[in-house]
């Protein structure tokens, strides 16, 4: 555990006891300092210092004060020395510690099977773990490379044995299928078109779909297929991680045919196992989503058709009364005449032309029109992927009320060979299924007057409910991850260890204490923006119309003085700093390369080769200039060295580690006297990156426009970005919200969360107040909102134009058991965020849980308003934490520069990749932007003329003396002008 000076609490775990300094006597000032490091360290840590850098020079001047002694003596003191080993005893009897031997080292390893290596299959936390089970056990862990080992050959042993097991339960035409599967890339191209068009290879199951379309989607369900050959039964992975299959997923991807063959009979064919089932979840979730999208496709484009149509047609003739008047005059003057000879000199043919078409427009049925038209595209095209649905994906659904779509997609399916062109009326369902304004086209009647169904139309209603129950996961897929059975994604023990998860909650076990509680804070809030509204002249209550609230805007707030000059003296003393050279020294402070370990099975490459070659492939994927670009411009480094260190160690969880461990070392090294206490408010926002439209992230923005990506930051109060998500653009942004809250692996303790009015719902503030977070939006539709009254007994006389009904508090009660438990699958992680929130932030039947959850953050939101309207320094925090959002974003396009910003790749981890990138380059200049700045700072010149303004305009997101472009050059031996 990483210890900060700056806590009070420190330098109290540092102070020696009477009992401690009794052991001293005797010694000299260097022997009793080092005594003294040496046993507080081993009080704090569970193993002695192996270098003096480990120890906090503040903790050894601390002790040296109490010693009455010089820290400097330190140096000179030896802790693998006769002396040191000498003291090193005297500690063990006196802690109670013993060294480890062979046999505590087997139990240790047998530990890390059991505990530790199913839940981090690499040990990325070994060492530490390792280390705090042999403090429990009162054990000195072994000095040096020994422990690391230890947890080496722990893992090899751990991998070995899943493998085996795999193996084992694998049976001859699985491993039969297996074969011909890696055989069919050596297959000729001649030979396989004429066996088989849609044979797919290896290689083509490591690719991702393309954009929806029915091509995409029968591809997929080609891939699909493929592995469903191979006959893989869930039993052959029972009990064995998903973790640790999705690690060999990555690693059977990041290898070459040539390298699977190369391996055992148990690793390739384990390896290969793993990776066809982790592929067979991801295709399952890929087809469902292409079978959403085109769905709806078929749909919007049918209206965007309608509409050109329509518009076309639709021009207004002026003038109608005196044309009218010239058409009337002449018949009647020549009513015996010839129409060519009499009317259209009087008025145009084209004009009677647009006349006519103008009259028919304005009777034109919209939705009948869009109709006709999807039926015309559904039958003529889109009606070719009905059947391989069907076949590739099993539906299924827990709730009676979605049985009708089940039964109808059986009914579609028991009549594929089928040729009639209608269903009886009492064979289809029809209620749940063929929606109110689709009814008078689906069901006909015959020439004897009885209905029948028209079967193209009953198909296009059936996909269209399909789609929307799958969108609320009221109807599920069998063998899918994502789109999984929802009752997987709530905690499966729940039941077993209630107690425990309110616990963690910090929830009240009784319904109506919690309720109590809200009440009371509801009561408070808006007693006191009622008794506060007269004299408040900012908040003004209008008694009609929509618009009810008028909200004055902020001020502008002072410019700071003297932050300009400040920028000016960092860019006058560090000019031109290479982005690569910051990269380079965050990484020589923190070692965050360490984070990145091979996905094979062993590394070879030397490691400050490898630290450099990490360091070139992390700076080119972070800028979107590409490892060609960075290749060419190294001597020592080729373009295929780099792609294989890419390949095979820069994986997203890696990239996620060395993230944290520059957050977490920004955070260590902040001076409380220039940034303030520790920041527990976070803000979040999204930013539209242009992309590549060949995938399912891609898609077009309908409020900025054009098509690309959008990433979703978590950004502190000073500047540094916790966490960074790739989102599709119409993905929910309260969804993201909730994941950066609660799965940033920082030290960074989260209490308050500023959103815009896109990243808040009613059911957001009910999930963040029971998760322990205070969500504070910045709503645009001020002016509309409304508060609602704890009981009807309640008034509050200033209040009565923007309140509504009380809340419904037995709805919670009844269902606080349930919201309990969705919270602690968010809290657990047992799902996707917006895998769970999808259930209640879509339209239809209403789930009493939804309800309940609706009227929790109706109550939520009630005490949010009524702190927002009463406390204008609340309205300025929030702004001014989505103005640090808004700047980070601004610092985005400086550093990912190639490719003019666009993401270049239609390969999803490719994407997440560039992403995380970015995001671990420009933490990287905060962090040594917060030492350029504490550095200046450091000197009472400058000090000084900091202001009030200056403080709060402080920010350690500047790049005017960073040059990210030209010449890319590595020199890991020079380092930057910088105090330590």
């Amino acid at each position: 555990m990483a210890y900060s000076w700056n806590d009070p609490d420190t330098q109290d775990l540092w102070t020696l006891t009477f009992e401690e300094v009794a052991l001293l006597p005797g010694m000299t000032d260097k022997g009793r300092l080092g005594f003294a490091v040496q046993l507080k360290f081993m009080e704090l840590h569970g193993r002695f210092p192996e270098r003096h850098d480990e120890v906090d020079p503040n903790a050894v001047q601390w002790l040296a004060v109490q010693l009455r002694t010089m820290a400097e003596m330190l140096s000179s003191y030896e802790l693998d020395g006769r002396q040191g080993q000498r003291h090193r005893r005297t500690i063990r009897v006196f802690l109670d510690f013993r060294p480890t031997n062979g046999t505590d080292l087997q139990r240790l390893s047998q530990w890390l099977s059991t505990e530790v290596l199913p839940f981090d299959p690499q040990a990325r936390h070994g060492r530490d773990m390792a280390h705090d089970w042999c403090r429990a056990q009162r054990l000195e862990p072994p000095a040096g490379d020994h422990l690391d080992r230890v947890i080496r050959s722990s893992v090899h042993s751990y991998e070995a044995g899943r493998q085996a097991i795999i193996h084992a339960r694998l049976n001859a035409d699985n491993k039969s299928a297996i074969d011909r599967l890696l055989a069919a890339d050596d297959t000729d191209s001649n030979e396989a078109q004429s066996e088989e068009t849609t044979a797919i290879s290896f290689s083509q199951l490591k690719t991702d779909p393309g954009k929806a379309s029915l091509d995409s989607l029968l591809v997929a369900i080609a891939k699909l297929k493929c592995i469903n050959d191979i006959g893989l039964a869930p039993a052959v992975f029972q009990d064995i991680p998903a973790k640790f299959i999705d690690q060999f997923r990555q690693r059977c991807a990041a290898e070459s045919i040539r390298e699977i063959r190369r391996h055992p009979a148990a690793i390739r064919y384990s390896m290969v196992a793993m990776f066809c089932w982790r592929r067979q979840q991801q295709l399952i979730d890929a087809l469902i989503d292409l079978l959403i999208q085109i769905i709806h496709n078929l749909g919007a484009r049918a209206e965007k058709r309608i509409d050109r149509r329509q518009f076309a047609a639709f021009k207004k003739v002026r003038g109608k009364a005196k044309l009218l008047f010239k058409l009337a005059e002449a018949t009647v003057d020549q009513p015996d005449g010839i129409i060519k000879e009499v009317v259209y000199p009087v008025v145009a043919q084209k004009t009677l032309e647009e006349l006519v078409e103008e009259f028919k427009t304005m009777g034109f049925d919209f939705e009948r029109e869009v109709q006709e038209t999807m039926r015309s595209s559904y039958g003529h095209h889109y009606r070719r992927m009905l059947l391989p649905v069907l076949d590739a994906l099993r539906f299924k659904s827990n709730n009676t009320v979605h049985r009708p779509v089940i039964d109808a997609l059986d009914v579609l399916k028991a009549n594929r060979d089928s040729q009639q062109q209608y269903y009886a009326a009492d064979v289809v369902p029809i209620d749940g299924v063929v929606p109110k304004k689709w009814h008078a086209i689906v069901v006909e009647q015959d020439k004897d007057g009885k209905e029948r169904i028209n079967r193209i139309n009953y198909e296009i209603c059936v996909l269209r409910a399909l789609r929307k129950r799958l969108r609320t996961k009221e109807i599920w897929v069998a063998g899918a991850d994502r789109h999984r059975d929802p009752e997987h994604d709530l905690p499966s023990d729940f039941e077993a260890k209630r107690d425990s998860y309110y616990e963690l909650l910090k929830a009240p076990k009784d319904g109506d204490v919690f309720i109590e509680q809200i009440q009371v804070a509801m009561r408070k809030w808006l007693t006191t923006l009622n008794d506060g509204l007269p004299g408040n002249p900012k908040v003004r209550l209008r008694q009609q119309g929509k618009n009810l609230i008028h909200l004055t805007p902020l001020d502008r707030q002072p410019e700071p003085p003297n932050t300009a000059s400040l920028k000016r003296e960092i860019g006058r003393r560090w000019s031109d700093v290479e982005l690569i050279d910051i990269v380079k020294e965050v990484d020589l402070r923190l070692n965050f390369t360490a984070a990145f370990r091979t996905s094979g099975s062993r590394e070879v490459l030397d490691p400050a080769q490898l630290q450099r070659r990490l360091l070139l492939c992390l700076f080119g994927i972070g800028t979107n200039v590409g490892l060609k670009r960075i290749a060419s411009q190294q001597p020592s480094v080729s373009f295929e060295e780099l792609r294989h260190v890419k390949r095979r160690f820069v994986q997203k969880e890696a990239l996620r580690a060395a993230i944290a461990e520059i957050v977490n070392g920004t955070l260590h090294i902040r001076s409380q006297a220039i940034w303030g206490n520790a920041t527990t408010a976070c803000a979040s926002d999204s930013k539209k990156f242009g992309a590549y439209d060949q995938n399912l992230m891609t898609e077009w923005h309908a409020r900025y426009g054009g098509r690309g990506i959008m990433i979703y930051w978590h950004v502190d109060t000073n500047s540094t970005c916790i966490y960074s998500q790739l989102r599709r653009c119409s993905s929910s942004e309260v969804a993201a919200m909730m994941e950066g809250v609660l799965r940033h692996c920082t030290n960074m303790e989260l209490e308050r969360q500023y959103v815009d009015s896109h990243g808040q719902s009613e059911v957001a503030f009910a999930f963040s107040y029971v998760l322990g977070f205070d969500l504070l939006p910045r709503l645009k539709a001020i002016a509309r909102q409304k508060l609602h009254l704890p009981t009807p007994d309640d008034t509050y006389a200033n209040l009565e134009p923007i309140m509504v009904r009380a809340i419904n508090w037995e709805l919670i009660r009844q269902q606080y058991d349930e919201v309990i438990k969705y919270a602690t699958a968010l809290r657990l992680g047992t799902a996707d965020p917006e895998a769970i929130l999808r259930r209640f932030t879509r339209a239809g039947p209403a789930h009493p849980t939804d309800l309940a959850l609706a009227e929790l953050g109706k109550a939520i939101k009630t005490i949010f308003l009524c702190r927002y309207l009463h406390d204008e320094s609340l309205r300025c925090e929030i702004n001014e934490g989505l103005n640090v959002v808004e700047n980070w974003n601004s610092a985005n396009d400086f550093i990912f520069y190639g490719e003019r910003g666009e993401f270049a790749t239609n390969r999803l981890e490719d994407q997440e990749l560039a992403v995380l990138s970015l995001h671990l380059l420009q933490v990287c200049l905060v962090y040594v932007n917060t030492l350029f700045i504490q550095e200046v700072l450091a000197e009472p010149a400058w000090r000084d003329r900091m202001t009030v303004d200056d403080w709060r305009g402080l920010t350690p997101l500047i790049y005017h003396h960073v040059n990210p472009y030209g010449r890319i050059e590595l020199d890991m031996t020079r380092r930057m002008a910088l105090a330590a």
